[in-house]
This record gives C-alpha cells, structure tokens and sequence, in this order.
C-alpha cells in the first residue's frame, strides 16, 4: 500500500447536492423547494415551534409544577434501612458508601418506617420526631 493509493472506502463519501444547475440534474429550477410560500424564498424560515401566527402549542398549554433544584441534594432513610446497615456509627459517608443515597446528597433525614431494635449513633444526620423517639428507645443518639 502507498499512500498516493489509499482512498475512503466505496459508498463512504457522497457528493454535495448541487441544487439549480438545470433541469437536467433532477433539482434545477425550484431546486427541491416547491412552489411559493415562505420556505421557497431566500432567508424565509421562522422559529421552532412557530405555527404561523396561530397560538402556539406551548403557549396554548398551561404552565403546570415546580421542581426544586434543592431536592436532589436531599435524601430519606428509614429505620429499616439503618436497621439492615447493621453499624453502630453513622454519618452521611457511611452512607454514600453503603449506597443507601446518592453521591450528590448534602442532607439525609431518618424517617419512622420500619423498626429499629439495635443502638445507632447518628452524626450529621437529621431526623424526624417519630424517628428520633424510636432511635432513642433502641438505645441509640443523634449527635
């Protein structure tokens, strides 16, 4: 192989479409634009979404929800979950390690679902009232 021979392999490269060069070519005079209207002039195009002048859909629609940014470094555990981990320490590394949350995850709040019968010690950790009477009678603390 030299390199004067080496060419891209067959079907690889198309040639460009060169539009209004005769009638002969299959694309001269509209040039594969049609006849009239706004799409066959020079520079006659209109933005996404546009219907012309009609109301358009995603202004037709109503504004619908909201959802916080926030949320996703925020993330709940239950009593199951920590009951499962079977550690007596806990902080939000414990966590992210064990893959009970998510890598992103800022705050982690313990929530009253399950039973917890082991002493768990919690840092950094919130939780809510329910959960923290409940980790309390199992003999453990929130630091």
């Amino acid at each position: 192989m030299e390199l004067n021979t080496i060419k891209p392999a067959a079907g690889a490269k198309r040639a460009r479409r060169r539009v209004g060069r005769g009638i002969g070519s299959g694309l001269g005079k509209t040039a594969g634009r049609g006849h009239k209207g706004q799409k066959s002039r020079a520079g006659g195009y209109h933005k996404v979404g546009f219907e012309g002048g009609q109301m358009p859909l995603q202004r037709r629609l109503p504004k619908r929800g909201f959802k916080s940014a926030a949320l996703r470094e925020r993330a709940e555990i239950t009593l199951a979950d920590l009951e499962r981990l079977a550690l007596t320490e806990v902080d939000l590394l414990t966590l992210k390690q064990a893959g009970l949350v998510k890598q992103l995850v800022k705050t982690v709040k313990v929530i009253k679902s399950g039973a917890l019968t082991r002493a768990v010690q919690l840092t950094g950790i919130n939780a809510t009232a329910g959960a923290k009477a409940a980790i309390e009678a199992a003999g453990g603390a929130l630091a």
